[in-house]
């Protein structure tokens, strides 16, 4: 399988897993992506997606030497390539190594990226004459305008440690201890208020592009619908008793399986 799906402790864990091409994307692999994701947003149990690679690659992009139908490909790209901004469940993104083209595009979807001191990144697309269409709207998001487009212009790939200065990049952690650590940030995330989380990303979602007042009716709204709900009624008790919340939007089975034996 190129794709591998695991899910733990309410983390959906996919895993790039054709480290012999260096990861490069096939369409099934594109799709494969796609629909775990989706699954994801529609499951009670999951609370976070993180995406890693095996290899020392995380992703070269495209398979150049797949020729798939061009119309499925830019429909499933489309759908690939705005899975981050339209998310509202939480994505993490561990880098082990190169993402370069449709790789950082597909790094740029991570609302959270961890990455080891060797990664690079980069859009070398101009170098065979194309350009990083379905990828630059997020790529450009993460890095900022002018930078997407001297990246795109020049070919350059950047270490992990600029694409922290820029913004990409959020953590970084040696090799040996990315995975796990990406784990458990993952797992962390996923036993937040579920309401909380799904409620601030539709806000980053539906603010995008709008004007202050705007953004401001938005978040009023949800800001008022979330102070009434029982999940924030919760915390704040829990934070005045000094103790962990159970978060009423949470699986209720959640609690339970916490309650029982320790599990690594």
């Amino acid at each position: 399988m190129d794709i591998l799906v695991h899910d733990h402790y309410r983390v959906l864990h996919l895993i790039l897993n054709r480290p012999t091409k260096r990861n490069a994307l096939t369409l099934q692999m594109c799709k494969d992506i796609v629909a775990a994701v989706r699954s994801a947003e529609t499951r009670s149990d999951i609370g976070c997606t993180l995406i890693t690679a095996n290899g020392s690659v995380f992703c070269a992009g495209m398979d150049l030497n797949e020729n798939p139908p061009m119309d499925e490909l830019l429909e499933v790209h489309e759908e690939l390539f705005t899975l981050g901004a339209n998310a509202l469940k939480p994505i993490v993104v561990a880098v082990n190594g190169a993402a370069l083209a449709g790789g950082l595009g597909l790094v740029a979807q991570g609302h959270v990226v961890l990455a080891s001191p060797n990664a690079v990144f980069g859009l070398p697309e101009v170098r065979i004459g194309f350009w990083p269409f379905v990828v630059y709207r997020a790529v450009e998001a993460g890095l900022g305008k002018r930078r997407a487009l001297e990246l795109s212009l020049t070919g350059a790939s950047f270490q992990a440690q600029q694409g922290m200065a820029w913004g990409l990049v959020h953590h970084i952690h040696p090799a040996s201890e990315i995975h796990d650590t990406s784990k458990g940030m993952a797992r962390e995330i996923a036993k937040s208020s579920p309401l909380a989380i799904s409620s601030g990303l539709q806000y980053v979602r539906e603010a995008e592009g709008k004007s202050a007042k705007e953004a401001g009716a938005i978040a009023r709204a949800l800001r008022a619908q979330l102070m009434a709900s029982g999940d924030y009624k919760e915390g704040t008790a829990a934070f005045r008793e000094k103790r962990e919340p159970r978060w009423p939007s949470m699986p209720l089975d959640f609690y339970a399986k916490r309650s029982g034996p320790s599990d690594s």
